[in-house]
């Protein structure tokens, strides 16, 4: 025998197999029209150079890559400058804070408990 569970009885009744087998709720849908193609826009091709001015501003890539190559002595997280030098000391900072703190939570974790 097949059950399904009824939501005017709030408990399981006798019911036949489709019935057992697509509950209330969890049927496939049926639509009334197929639905609509997601990629049905058009198209830009990439030889367009409209396309492409609209989409790209200046190449910084070049003036990247001279920056970073440069054999100056600075480490390569370090080389452009103030920003670069405040971002590593609040990360080492903060690195440092959390495992001192994880240490003292540690440690206080260790101790017995005093009654």
């Amino acid at each position: 025998m097949y059950y399904k569970f009824s939501g005017f009885a709030q408990k399981l009744v006798g019911a036949v197999p489709t019935e057992a087998y697509n509950p209330q709720g969890l049927r496939p849908p049926i639509y009334s029209e197929p639905p609509a193609t997601v990629f049905a826009g058009p198209t830009k091709l990439s030889g367009d150079s409209a396309a492409a001015s609209e989409y790209l501003g200046k190449n910084r890539v070049p003036d990247l890559q001279k920056l970073f190559q440069k054999s100056d002595g600075v480490p390569v997280h370090l080389k452009r400058g103030v920003p670069d030098r405040l971002l590593y000391r609040t990360t080492m900072a903060l690195t440092l804070g959390g495992t001192i703190y994880c240490l003292i939570a540690l440690y206080l974790a260790a101790q017995p408990k005093k009654n």
